[in-house]
């Protein structure tokens, strides 16, 4: 029975049948009309309930599309992808998240050109950087769905880990101006701090003067607001072995000096001086706002000081995000 008469009658073909069309499709450079076929074709399995057919053909069309620099296309299948995994039940397992690695490894990593002289460079700069934007954007839209997902079909309560480092790994990466509240964010809920002290120690060698300290103290307040006192302190010892690598200052200043003391703080119960050092540090503190809401939840998950709110401002932005 042909393709065509199979599709008359409603029976669906062997699944690999529709994918090395598909591909051929893509490989003769009509990007745009084999995604068309990749929606529907797809569509067409997960109304038969056939979801595991449908991951193969979204995962294989992600995948081709990005490798042939098609982002936009390929970053819309990798989010059908996660559609269909939630459509489908599926759970977060290894070989899930093996499914989106791959998915994922398929983004492009590009550079933004470094001499730039006449207009014609200008236009390339201009053009790279809308390319990047892209990039990004459409990475991170697929990769919040698949945290969405992890958080719902697996044991993770904020996400699989390392999905959020995945995600922290690439807007560091490719981000033209980057977000490192967005970073941390992130690397916070994942599970590489060693790979988290490494870019923050790379932050630090290009960030303007006093963004260093802001962007260690950011972090290690992150982790303890979720309670994660180990990789707090892990972080901080890391970034001073990895600056001294890369032959950079560790910063010195009162905002250091405050998580020093709060990290050894809240190995006791000590709310009193927990307060105290809030008190006697308030004008670093002040340096940034969100601080201030990071210090109440420390201090409602160490010692059980009830919030007078939610978390709001950027946090809760990205919560909201997330969510």
């Amino acid at each position: 029975m042909s393709f065509r008469d199979r599709a008359k009658k409603g029976v669906l073909p062997p699944v690999q049948e529709n994918i090395q069309k598909l591909e051929k499709v893509v490989n003769d450079g009509n990007f745009y009309g084999a995604q068309q076929m990749y929606k529907s074709i797809s569509a067409r399995y997960l109304g038969a309930e056939r979801f595991s057919e449908a991951l193969d053909i979204l995962q294989s069309g992600a995948c081709i599309q990005l490798s042939h620099g098609q982002v936009t296309c390929g970053s819309e299948l990798a989010v059908l992808f996660i559609e269909a995994l939630v459509k489908g039940k599926v759970p977060c397992d290894d070989a899930s998240l093996e499914r989106i690695r791959k998915i994922y490894e398929e983004f492009p990593h590009l550079s933004v050109p470094n001499h730039l002289g006449d207009d014609d460079d200008m236009q390339q700069l201009s053009e790279a950087l809308g390319a990047a934007k892209i990039r990004v954007d459409g990475c991170a839209s697929f990769l919040r769905a698949a945290i969405r997902w992890s958080a719902e079909f697996g044991s993770e309560r904020n996400g699989s880990p390392e999905l959020h480092a995945m995600l922290a790994a690439y807007i560091y990466s490719e981000s033209v101006e980057v977000d490192m509240v967005k970073v941390s964010f992130h690397f916070v809920r994942g599970n590489n701090p060693k790979k988290f002290a490494s870019i923050l120690a790379n932050f630090m060698g290009k960030c303007y003067p006093g963004e260093d300290d802001l962007a260690i103290a950011r972090a290690v307040l992150m982790y303890l607001a979720l309670g994660n006192l180990r990789d707090a302190n892990y972080l901080m010892d890391e970034i001073k072995k990895q600056v001294d690598v890369i032959d950079i200052e560790f910063p010195v200043s009162e905002l250091i000096e405050f998580v020093t003391y709060l990290l050894l703080t809240l190995q006791r119960d000590a709310l009193p001086l927990f307060n105290m050092l809030r008190q006697k540090y308030k004008s670093s503190i002040d340096r940034e706002a969100s601080f201030h809401e990071l210090l109440d939840e420390i201090a409602s998950v160490f010692y059980g000081v009830q919030r007078k709110s939610p978390l709001d401002g950027v946090f809760g932005d990205l919560f909201k995000m997330m969510g």
